[in-house]
């Protein structure tokens, strides 16, 4: 008889107990005769490089390009997910590239890109590689972002941040019964992340997906909007995102512009200065304006950057200094 037991993961809010030849709910961590090994190290399936707004990131080195990395995993399993086919992949089940840490620096150097992202799917579920990398790349002189539902311990997370320049999070829903039904997971370990890294002082920025009839509401988004403003700091850069179906929520239409205008009226009234639409073609919806006098800093439209008259990270016309990372 094998005396080989579980054993248990601590790096998220499931805290899987794993069994020998198996992995955890993320897919990627298994236990291999009574040790944890991650599966995707050095092996992303997705390798790309991107402009930094896609992330979406517009207060962190504007027009720049990243460098964006993605390997198979997560630990939600969130019905409108877009990328699903890796994020509910196996790293076995997916083809990958050859990338050790020194070789995502040497890459991200190739493309001129000052800054690495990892990204598409969890990145955290992968945290031995990111860990690496981000040492990696700030040895070069790179910085490191992270884009995350956050459903991730603090002890490790903390960890990790010395390392990370900027991270955007998502809130899915203020609804703890929105997370249990459509992401299999609860909400408080998200927001508690979320504090973690803020407190810690990482740039962030934060994406709410607006999902017809599932987080729509008016007392929903005002809620995300009182607790960005009260627990992040009314500077906080929040993303509303359309919506758009995908097989796993086909039955629900894309998020009508209306809505997100009217989060964008109710989140703009609970005193939050950077209020941003995406995935949709809305004039004016993607500038940056100064939190001091009103000026309009970076016109943008969909990745592009028509202006951009920030210097040395502050207003021209008042003097005041912009929430961001910008040189």
């Amino acid at each position: 008889m094998s005396t080989v037991k579980k054993q248990q993961c601590v790096l998220c809010p499931r805290h899987c107990k794993i069994l020998p030849d198996t992995s955890g709910d993320c897919l990627v961590r298994v236990n291999d005769g009574g040790k944890l090994r991650l599966t995707t190290y050095g092996r992303p399936c997705s390798v790309q490089v991107d402009p930094i707004e896609k992330k979406p990131l517009f207060h962190f080195l504007p027009g720049s390009p990243i460098l964006s990395i993605g390997t198979a995993g997560c630990n939600l399993h969130c019905g409108n997910c877009q990328n699903w086919k890796i994020s509910q992949a196996a790293a076995s089940e997916l083809p990958a590239y050859d990338l050790p840490p020194e070789k995502v620096v040497a890459l991200a150097l190739r493309h001129g890109a000052p800054a690495v992202a990892y990204t598409y799917t969890e990145p955290l579920v992968s945290y031995e590689y990111v860990r690496d990398c981000a040492k990696a790349c700030r040895k070069a002189g790179l910085r490191n972002v992270l884009v995350t539902a956050a459903y991730f311990n603090v002890a490790p997370l903390k960890a990790l941040l010395p390392h990370i320049d900027g991270v955007n999070a998502d809130i899915k829903a203020m609804s703890d019964n929105f997370y249990r039904v459509v992401c299999d997971a609860w909400l408080v370990p998200v927001l508690k992340a979320i504090e973690t890294i803020h407190d810690a002082g990482v740039l962030l920025e934060i994406t709410n997906l607006v999902i017809p009839t599932l987080n729509d509401s008016d007392e929903k988004l005002q809620k995300l909007a009182q607790w960005v403003a009260q627990n992040l700091g009314a500077e906080t850069p929040l993303h509303f995102s359309r919506f758009f179906p995908v097989p796993g929520m086909s039955y629900l239409p894309p998020t009508p512009p209306e809505t997100l205008l009217r989060a964008y009226e109710i989140a703009s009234a609970e005193g939050l200065k950077h209020v941003y639409l995406g995935n949709i073609d809305l004039k004016d919806s993607e500038n940056t304006m100064c939190a001091g006098c009103g000026t309009v800093l970076i016109k943008r439209h969909r990745y592009d950057i028509a202006q951009n008259r920030i210097v040395n990270g502050k207003c021209p016309e008042c003097d005041t200094k912009l929430y961001g990372i910008f040189s």
